[in-house]
């Protein structure tokens, strides 16, 4: 494929992307954020197989670049995600003790 057709993909991959990510709700966003992690997580597995299949010292920073990167991504999402599944718990209601009413703190 010519460099034209390729940055072509990219461009069309981009347009779509961002259209099918715009309209997806907020009640959804934490599940598909936590299967994007998991399908990232095999890309990184897919690098690492990689780097010992590559020649060349490039090609070996690339992929230890694109690896670091991945990992930032995985870990941050998943803690974005336990932070969002975190505002969805109860927080406990503080016990009266003695038949007291519990004071409004203010």
């Amino acid at each position: 494929m010519s460099l034209v057709t390729e940055i072509a993909i990219l461009v069309l991959a981009a347009f779509v992307g961002f259209a099918v990510i715009s309209k997806i709700p907020n009640t959804l966003h934490t599940p598909l954020m936590s299967g994007t992690n998991a399908i990232h997580g095999i890309v990184l597995l897919g690098g690492l197989i990689a780097i010992s299949e590559v020649s060349g010292w490039f090609n070996e920073l690339i992929l230890v670049i694109a690896i670091a990167f991945g990992t930032i991504n995985v870990v941050g999402g998943f803690l974005v995600t336990d932070r969002m599944l975190e505002m969805f718990k109860k927080r406990p209601t503080p016990q009266a003790q003695d038949g007291a009413q519990p004071e409004d703190e203010a």
